[in-house]
């Protein structure tokens, strides 16, 4: 298993940024593809500082994709770069390019913690025949409520600046209504874990009674931990089983 940092020119960014990369060396066929998103306050290189996805991805013969996305919540700032076009667009055409993994839907997966838990559940319930599961850990799921009253000062200053001039409720960044409008047969897997000490727990229940009353299936457990690296450690363990179970 190769572990590479990828720093090139992204376009849609006009900004050299940067992915974290862990890459199977071994296999005929192309293996298959997580894109594992960060939350806020990381960078590319959190997952595999703070967990051992490389040791995890290497025992399943998958590659990982960490993208870097700063503060972005994984969206187009109305003030500040088109991230979304960057995650959604260029990154996948670049990894192709670069590297060699599968391309098939049945091969791809997207997770992500907290604000990476959010971008996820967007990437997957927007393009959902892209992926064949999809995992959110301590997912800042409820971008609306957010908006709407989380009245912290670096938390209004952040959504001021990605979203200044339009509400997120009941738009293509609102989980909710992605879900509620949600065409069921299309949609890839997904699985929600959460730590009942978690800040973000309260969102995480709403987003699974949203699934319930939208019949969308979801495989969603909470149970002891707080929004921190021990946690996502053990949980992305489950995550992956749960992705890749089923190929």
């Amino acid at each position: 298993m190769a572990l590479i940092r990828v720093d090139f020119a992204a376009e849609t960014l006009e900004l050299d940024t940067s992915m974290t990369v862990v890459l199977p060396q071994e296999g005929d066929e192309p293996p298959p593809v997580l894109y594992l998103l960060h939350g806020l306050t990381d960078d590319d290189t959190a997952w595999t500082r703070f967990t051992s996805i490389e040791r995890y991805a290497t025992a399943r013969g998958l590659a990982v994709v960490m993208p870097q996305v700063h503060r972005s919540f994984y969206a187009n700032e109305a003030y500040g770069m088109r991230f979304w076009d960057f995650l959604t667009g260029e990154l996948p055409q670049t990894v192709e390019r670069f590297f060699r993994v599968s391309a098939r839907r049945e091969d791809t997966f997207v997770a992500g913690l907290s604000m990476g838990g959010y971008g996820a559940f967007k990437w997957a319930l927007r393009e959902p025949q892209r992926f064949a599961a999809a995992a959110s850990f301590s997912g800042a799921l409820d971008l609306a409520y957010i908006q709407e009253f989380d009245l912290r000062p670096h938390i209004r200053t952040l959504v001021s600046r990605v979203f200044p001039d339009r509400k997120v409720a009941g738009g293509d960044e609102d989980l909710f209504h992605l879900v509620k409008k949600a065409d069921r047969a299309e949609l890839p897997r997904l699985m929600l874990r959460c730590g009942t000490e978690d800040h973000l727990v309260k969102q995480n229940e709403r987003f699974v009674a949203a699934c319930k009353s939208a019949r969308v299936e979801i495989d969603a457990s909470f149970g002891p931990g707080d929004h921190e690296w021990g946690y996502w450690d053990r949980q992305i363990q489950v995550g992956l089983d749960f992705m890749l179970g089923q190929r």
